[in-house]
């Protein structure tokens, strides 16, 4: 319901083919090509399969827990049903003596018995952080820590030598001398004089002479 769009169709595409098609396509073979016992068998190893799927289904979980240390990626309910459900059919399955319910069900009691083992030995340790890229290392390079040259980390090492280089060029910008702000000072005077005192000016020299 509250999926992007491209998710639900993605969902419903899975659901037409293995909820829908592929139960019609079982039943259809079982009632119409299959009689007798062939029918049993073929039901059975086909039930028998799809639930040690289901129990093996969290084992996906179980590499995450041993990855990060914690168990925050694995319900500990799920866990814990999981291996009673399992213990119970095996138990049931061994009064009726019935393989197909056996079999699954006591890899499902194994498997949730290694869920639980698994939660007890992480449930208390602080999850680890786990790195996907690879460690920085940094070298020296004209007084500032440049990261190594590397696949992960070119972009961090440009970012940082354009920074590096733009305070070098901030700092070595010269600072004017007091003479040449001096010199400024006259410059802008003169050109602010009008053109009445310049020929003020131009006349005085001319009487001088």
């Amino acid at each position: 319901m509250y999926a992007p769009k491209d998710k639900k169709i993605k969902t419903a595409k899975l659901v037409a083919i293995l909820n829908a098609g592929f139960l019609g396509v079982v039943i259809a073979i079982t009632l119409l090509a299959m009689h007798g016992s062939l029918q049993t068998t073929f039901v059975g190893v086909l039930c028998a399969a799809l639930t040690i799927g289901m129990y093996a289904a969290p084992l996906s979980a179980m590499k995450r827990v041993i990855r990060t240390r914690s168990v925050q990626y694995m319900p500990f309910f799920l866990s814990f049903f999981l291996f009673l459900n399992g213990g119970v059919w095996s138990v049931y399955a061994v009064l009726v003596k019935d393989y197909y319910i056996g079999v699954p069900n006591v890899v499902g009691f194994v498997l949730g018995s290694a869920q639980l083992i698994l939660y007890m030995i992480y449930r208390n340790k602080p999850a680890a952080m786990i790195e996907e890229k690879g460690p920085v290392h940094t070298e020296a390079k004209g007084g500032v820590e440049m990261p190594a040259r590397g696949d992960n980390d070119e972009e961090a090492a440009g970012n940082l030598k354009s920074r590096s280089l733009a305070e070098g060029k901030t700092k070595s910008l010269p600072k004017p001398s007091v003479e040449r702000q001096h010199s400024l000072q006259k410059l802008t005077k003169t050109l602010s004089i009008g053109a009445y005192e310049l020929l003020q000016h131009s006349s005085w020299a001319n009487d001088a002479v």
